[in-house]
């Protein structure tokens, strides 16, 4: 049986630093969280502020903004992202694999030949699973993979993968107005005016990805571009460098901050939505 397309072992920079058990690891010791001790041992979430860069298209930095999340303890973060990504990846599979017994292959209803005086083995079907074009013995059959996490847990292992991806984040003044029209050498130039490498990893999470801007970084193979909505810990996970707009900045601290309420008719539609779409991903189209 096919397995998923996606695998863990794919997942790079952060994945390594939220997943290797040694300490003495070259990735874990220089992206390590900078999660705040808490007093209280019975804690299990606390607030982790980070001051982020604000730079101008130009690459000139303009200020400052801080990025203010819920995040989970270092000795129940790594369990709680591990146990997010297993679900989404296991929400992706289709399970539509199949295939036929005995009983169900067409044909074989006859018996070949006499059962004695032959001076062959006895055989009562063709289509024994010992045979060419038989059934096959205990091969998969539909099935439902989908497991359930719940909504809080899933919402702290996307903040608690924000904050220890804070390290290699930087803001950006919205820019979907400074491109006149699609051009992908543009946007590349602009990738490097911000410090960054085209041939490295980048999501970029914008409230509104305008068409000029998602025409121009959508032949960039190492570049991902999301919005809130579609925002997954997969590929906070699988990028090396994270960039965010002002406006993304305090949608993130007031969905995934301390000053978070509690669910809405509006959150819980957005969380049945996605949950509806999640095997619709690029990424899990042909997992079995």
């Amino acid at each position: 049986m096919a397995t998923s397309a996606t695998t863990l072992s794919s997942l790079s920079f952060f994945s390594s630093s939220l997943f290797l058990s040694s300490p003495s690891s070259k990735l874990s010791t220089s992206l390590s969280f900078s999660f705040k001790p808490s007093s209280n041992p019975s804690l299990s979430i606390s607030s982790q502020l980070s001051t982020l860069p604000i730079l101008s298209f130009t690459g000139e930095k303009i200020g400052e903004t801080y990025l203010d999340l819920k995040s989970a303890p270092p000795e129940t973060a790594r369990a709680v992202v591990h146990r997010a990504i297993i679900t989404d990846l296991q929400n992706k599979r289709r399970g539509t694999a199949s295939t036929l017994t005995r009983g169900e292959v067409r044909g074989g209803g006859k018996k070949p030949y006499p059962q004695k005086k032959t001076g062959r083995a006895r055989r009562g079907s063709t289509r024994t699973p010992l045979r060419p074009g038989g059934g096959v013995i205990f091969g998969p059959k539909p099935r439902d993979w989908s497991v359930k996490i719940n909504k809080k847990e899933k919402r702290l292992a996307i903040s608690t993968a924000l904050s220890s991806a804070a390290e290699n984040t930087i803001v950006v003044e919205d820019f979907g107005d400074k491109f006149e029209k699609p051009k992908t050498k543009e946007f590349i130039e602009a990738l490097k005016r911000w410090g960054l490498d085209p041939k490295q990893k980048s999501m970029f999470l914008m409230m509104e990805v305008p068409e000029t801007v998602n025409k121009s970084s959508r032949n960039i193979g190492t570049l991902r571009m999301l919005t809130p909505r579609t925002l997954n810990l997969f590929d906070i996970l699988n990028c090396d460098n994270l960039v965010l707009t002002p406006d993304t900045v305090d949608y993130l601290n007031g969905r995934y901050g301390e000053d978070y309420e509690g669910d809405t008719e509006d959150d819980n539609e957005e969380y049945e939505e996605k949950e509806e779409q999640s095997g619709e991903d690029e990424n899990g189209d042909a997992a079995q």
